[in-house]
């Protein structure tokens, strides 16, 4: 008797997967991190999802497009959410590792 090539166990009737998320996919996972001025959340963003230039607040230099790096804004603002949200920075991996 051949064999079947049909999906079993629990993922098989393709229903909703809470823990699968296209954007987490695309953008990579959100973390917080505790650093000497407070806790912030932090979003890698893959060399294929970057498609801006910004500016690395810790060395001043541009992040071309395609250049992986990641999202930083305060989990512990005083402001609110929204504001921390408003006042995110794109950072290299670098200068983040050593800020």
């Amino acid at each position: 008797m051949p064999r079947s090539n049909r999906p079993r166990g629990p993922r098989a009737g393709g229903g909703d997967d809470e823990e699968y998320d296209i954007s987490r996919a695309l953008f990579g996972s959100l973390r917080t991190e505790s650093r000497r001025d407070g806790l912030w959340n932090v979003q890698s963003i893959s060399a294929a999802s970057a498609s801006k230039n910004y500016t690395c607040p810790g060395c001043g230099l541009d992040i071309a497009p395609g250049t992986a790096h990641l999202v930083a804004w305060r989990a512990d603002g005083l402001m609110g959410q929204a504001e921390d949200l408003a006042a995110r920075r794109h950072w290299h991996l670098h200068c983040w590792k050593i800020k």
